[in-house]
């Protein structure tokens, strides 16, 4: 079974990488070897339970992953690289940060001497630009902004909700969404100065404008640090939110009728016009489908 995740990624372009960078992602990308698009998650996620039922389980790989996700269009080879150690590293810093106990638990010692090592080893690692975002149990509202109801791709296949033996590989279902780099930005920085102009005009003293002054100072945050994300990357990147293994956790019907997207772009709409009432009716109405699926975590 897929891990219950969903993903944003960025796709540069060859140029943008640096020799002998590019000249080895060009000969990836050209390997009849090389995991496909429709399998590579599932053998990401494979190698991650190598790492985690090992004796003593590898909290940090030895070497940075060779692999890439490879997309092409209008003739343009585009790479994102998995960067299995460096995420792995990130991942390690926030639980150690957030969750001490949990973290040494977790790797029965192992995560501080990792941890020692990698920034010993490879401390550029720290501030190096990473590819993709992971968001477990949910999407985050602000990760819809950077695209467009028809950049939609949705694949269908055996619901396997509950299934336990994953009876339907992982690739039969997919939602996917794709944007240009530059048309993320603006949409973006249009969600950022709406929010923001919306923030400066709600009146002071009541208690649902400040309850609402306190989400948009939230999602202002939010919105902004995935907008500074996106700008450390190559102009003409692409950008994708894959829903990774929570399409197993909705129905056929659910996915065809998620309109998240849609419901974000209506929402900044809203507040573009000062029309707070759509506005907060279209981010409840996301949220709530969110909320709801993320509430699956406490199951059992």
């Amino acid at each position: 079974m897929m891990p219950y995740a969903s993903y944003l990624r960025v796709y540069e372009p060859l140029s943008a990488f640096p020799e002998p960078v590019r000249s080895r992602w060009a000969a990836y990308a050209a390997s009849a070897s090389r995991p496909r698009r429709m399998n590579a998650l599932a053998q990401e996620h494979t190698e991650a339970l190598r790492r985690v039922a090992a004796v003593p389980p590898v909290v940090l790989p030895e070497r940075e992953s060779e692999h890439a996700y490879i997309r092409w269009a209008e003739g343009v080879t585009y790479v994102c690289p998995w960067q299995t150690r460096l995420r792995s590293w990130l991942a390690l810093s926030r639980l150690r940060t957030t969750a001490p106990p949990l973290a040494d638990a977790l790797a029965s010692g192992h995560a501080e001497k990792a941890a020692i090592a990698l920034v010993r080893s490879d401390g550029h690692l720290a501030s190096a630009r990473i590819h993709i975002l992971t968001s477990t149990w949910t999407v985050p509202l602000t990760w819809f902004a950077p695209f467009a109801a028809a950049e939609r791709w949705l694949a269908l296949g055996p619901d396997t909700r509950g299934a336990g033996g994953g009876t339907a590989p992982p690739v039969s279902r997919a939602l996917v969404y794709t944007a240009a780099m530059a048309q993320a930005r603006r949409r973006v920085a249009r969600g950022l100065a709406a929010v923001r102009g919306a923030v400066r005009a709600l009146p002071a003293g009541t208690e649902h404008a400040d309850r609402l002054r306190r989400e948009s100072l939230r999602t202002e945050a939010e919105l902004a640090e995935v907008g500074r994300w996106l700008a450390e990357f190559h102009p003409y990147s692409l950008v994708e939110l894959d829903y990774g293994g929570l399409v197993h956790l909705l129905s056929d019907e659910a996915l065809r009728g998620d309109q998240s997207v849609a419901e974000i772009a209506a929402a900044v709409d809203g507040l573009a016009r000062d029309d707070w009432e759509v506005a907060v009716a279209m981010r409840r109405r996301a949220r709530a489908r969110w909320q709801s699926l993320r509430a699956t975590e406490f199951a059992n």
